[in-house]
């Protein structure tokens, strides 16, 4: 997430009313996580197990609980607790905005657009033309959608990330100030949820058909051309690669790549990261001709150990 304007070191720290190592003008143009971060960002990290990866990261402001060296062309922020002011950060610059009307009055909306009843549209919205948007369907605050787009009955784009820290007395959540981006000529079913990412974007790339009730997490990147039934979970920070296929009642892990025109079966358990050009079926996954290998083999064991007799 980019600021809407460049900001000094010292107005950031200000704002979170904390120490900071660095030039009071070093310049903050953004916050993002580790997995999107680039030069200008900030990054948080509260666990000493990753002070490392994001000190060592595109990131050149780290928010962080403890004094540590400072790398070479960047500044540290010093913070007791860089999960609250990190949320501190995403209240600031992206706050919650409410609205009393169906359609916001900063959407804007292309030519040849559908929009039907008892759907809303939030803060900011960008529409292309010549869709179609069926009834009470959700549009959260920043959503970009591109051109001939059509989303179906009771879907929600833009709900928050699931992302928490636990404390003592419950858990925090981490605020989702991110967008989710839909480009053109995507289809996407009735009841599905497309989380927004926390501070990137959630997208789905030109051409991608979803069908009903299958759900994307946040700062998932969808390919081109994909195809993904229903029912499946998509957890947050996975990468699916171009002309991928996903059937029915699929689960997958966070933090994995799909390789493009990768093939999943139903009802695949996604454990890790997968090559392209494959099928690949069951839980954990495997490709799919091994597995129905070893299941075909398994029906074997009655006979097998009828013989040992």
């Amino acid at each position: 997430m980019k600021f809407p304007k460049i900001h000094s070191l010292q107005e950031i720290a200000s704002l979170l009313n904390c120490e900071f190592i660095g030039d009071q003008n070093f310049p903050v143009s953004g916050m993002n996580e580790i997995h999107v971060v680039e030069p200008g960002d900030i990054v948080f990290v509260d666990h000493p197990k990753y002070y490392d990866k994001a000190l060592q990261s595109a990131a050149t402001i780290v928010l962080i609980n403890k004094k540590v060296d400072c790398p070479e062309g960047k500044a540290l922020l010093i913070s007791d607790d860089p999960f609250r002011d990190f949320n501190t950060l995403t209240k600031h610059f992206r706050p919650f905005q409410a609205t009393n009307v169906a359609i916001a009055v900063s959407a804007v909306i292309g030519e040849g657009t559908v929009i039907q009843p008892n759907s809303f549209v939030g803060n900011n919205v960008t529409i292309g033309k010549n869709c179609i948007i069926h009834s009470n369907v959700s549009i959260y605050d920043h959503t970009v959608i591109g051109d001939n787009v059509i989303i179906h009955a009771g879907t929600i784009l833009g709900a928050d990330a699931f992302y928490y820290k636990k404390r003592p007395d419950g858990f925090d959540q981490l605020i989702s100030g991110g967008r989710v981006v839909i480009e053109d000529n995507v289809g996407i079913g009735a009841l599905c949820t497309i989380d927004k990412g926390v501070t990137g974007d959630t997208t789905i790339k030109e051409g991608t058909k979803i069908d009903n009730q299958v759900h994307v997490g946040h700062d998932t990147v969808i390919g081109k051309k994909c195809l993904i039934a229903s029912q499946t979970g998509i957890a947050g920070c996975v990468i699916i690669e171009d002309e991928v296929t996903i059937w029915g009642q699929v689960g997958t892990t966070s933090g994995i790549t799909i390789g493009a025109k990768a093939v999943i079966m139903g009802q695949t358990g996604v454990t890790k990261s997968v090559e392209g050009g494959k099928s690949y079926f069951g839980t954990p996954i495997e490709e799919s001709r091994e597995k129905l290998k070893q299941l075909a083999n398994i029906k074997k064991i009655p006979e097998i150990l009828n013989k040992l007799k």
